[in-house]
């Protein structure tokens, strides 16, 4: 085993291209509040490991959310920016653009796939070990895998991939036209189009002969046997216990590691020795597809585990922003004999809302609704309000210029779709628990406490810690 290369620099390259046709503007698409590219520079960024982080990009909004998430931007040319570019020319490129940036010599780079959310920044420490630690010259996350795979002749019929050998009996050829003279050539694609018809009908065909010529009897096709599945990795004729099986791996698509040297020479992410490294098989999941969004979504709160950043603090934000309705009530209007409107709110809220404004946060409460319960509610906080809004995300921008906060260092609570034009402008867009699962979505943190219930309190404790 060769000797840890502790000091060596290690460069972690994105590609994130901006035209995607399976899910359009996937890399920029939010899986747990975070875009995915965003997502892949905060694991770069944790794995104590990699020492560079660069995102190759041809989009310019893929390019700022890169910046902003702590990432190099590396603008990738017209003619590897492409839908059959490889990978591999973007992270060439990038390497080479970003060693004449700073001088210095990588001794490892990393192709890190944006599509893979749940990756983890010890996924990339794994690989990059095995490159510098463990003598591998190439490395790959790997999951374990017991899965049959089949394959349907039909769907490589469609495609024209070639099919594993079976006993579906072939028609005959057509014959193909020869080099002859006019006459004979005319012949030749007249039995050609008789065999094409009689393999069609599975009938004798007899071709129309030339001036002289006797009839040619072209025999009856044979019927070839419908398309059927195969195993690809087991034969179907055994079905073996699991544990009686070799042990597969799933190639997760979401890290690869690769020493220096060897990656300029052969320009692909597999030479040498290649070391799989295995990882959480209950994390693996490749966005390639609409429906795999959707799935991401659906398991960003089971398995975003909170850690290091993943909440905000005093040092992430300048400004709160609260909505009001299902934020700071549970949604429900209560209405008295005579029409007046009444709301329940939460002591705590208003508690964790004071330490805020203590701690000199710029505190604003924009709400859709006209309604003296949130005016006379702000004026019980010593909150501003901007309310009877139609366009929040207008009056929110507009504060920010007149306070003089940057956009990206407001957080704004929110439950439901007319919030999201807000969580589109700040960095820290929250929804509470209940919210909307659209909203839910969007969101960048999701307290555990419903809107009317303590919230507010929650998100303070964030900003503010434990103690408040």
């Amino acid at each position: 085993m060769s000797q840890p290369e502790s000091a060596a620099r290690v460069l972690a390259v994105i590609p994130a291209r901006g035209g995607s046709k399976g899910v359009p503007g996937k890399n920029l698409a939010r899986v747990g509040g975070v875009p995915l590219v965003a997502r892949a520079v905060r694991q770069c960024l944790a794995a104590e490991r990699v020492t560079d982080v660069v995102v190759s990009t041809d989009d310019d909004t893929i390019a700022s959310v890169a910046r902003e998430a702590g990432a190099e931007v590396v603008r990738r040319p017209a003619e590897i920016a492409g839908d059959t570019a490889s990978s591999e020319a973007a992270v060439l490129h990038a390497l080479d653009t970003h060693e004449e940036r700073c001088g210095e010599t990588m001794a490892a780079v990393l192709l890190v796939q944006c599509t893979s959310p749940f990756l983890t920044g010890a996924d990339i420490d794994g690989v990059t070990a095995a490159v510098l630690d463990e003598g591998a010259d190439s490395a790959l996350t790997v999951a374990p895998f017991h899965g049959f795979i089949w394959r349907d002749e039909a769907d490589e019929a469609e495609t024209g991939a070639v099919a594993e050998p079976s006993a579906v009996a072939k028609a005959p050829a057509v014959p193909a036209v020869a080099k002859t003279p006019a006459g004979a050539k005319t012949t030749a694609v007249a039995e050609a189009t008789a065999v094409a018809k009689a393999a069609a009908t599975g009938a004798a065909a007899t071709a129309a002969p030339a001036t002289g010529a006797a009839p040619t009897k072209v025999a009856p096709a044979v019927e070839a046997a419908p398309a059927q599945g195969y195993g690809v990795n087991h034969d179907r004729s055994y079905r073996p216990r699991r544990q009686d099986r070799p042990q597969d791996l799933l190639e997760t698509g979401a890290a690869y590691a690769m020493r220096t040297p060897g990656f300029r020479e052969h320009r692909h992410r597999f030479f040498g020795r290649t070391a799989p490294v295995r990882t959480d098989a209950a994390r693996v999941l490749e966005v390639d597809e609409p429906d795999d969004l959707t799935r991401a979504r659906a398991l960003a709160p089971l398995l975003d585990v909170p850690g290091p950043g993943s909440l905000p603090t005093r040092r992430d934000v300048d400004a709160v922003v609260l909505d009001f309705d299902g934020t700071q009530t549970d949604d429900r209007v209560y209405i008295d004999a005579d029409g007046r409107e009444l709301v329940a709110v939460h002591r705590g809220d208003g508690l964790g809302i004071a330490a805020l404004r203590r701690a000199e946060l710029k505190l604003l409460i924009l709400s859709t609704e006209q309604n003296p319960v949130v005016a006379a509610r702000a004026r019980k906080l010593h909150l501003p309000v901007l309310h009877g809004v139609d366009r929040k995300d207008i009056a929110l921008k507009q504060w920010c210029e007149e306070e003089g906060v940057a956009p990206e260092r407001v957080l704004y609570v929110g439950n439901d779709v007319n919030d999201l034009p807000c969580f589109g402008l700040v960095g820290w867009p929250v929804a509470v628990a209940g919210a909307h699962a659209i909203v839910r979505d969007a969101a960048r943190a999701v307290t555990s406490t419903p809107g009317g219930d303590g919230a507010i309190r929650e998100i303070a404790s964030w900003i503010l810690g434990p103690s408040l």
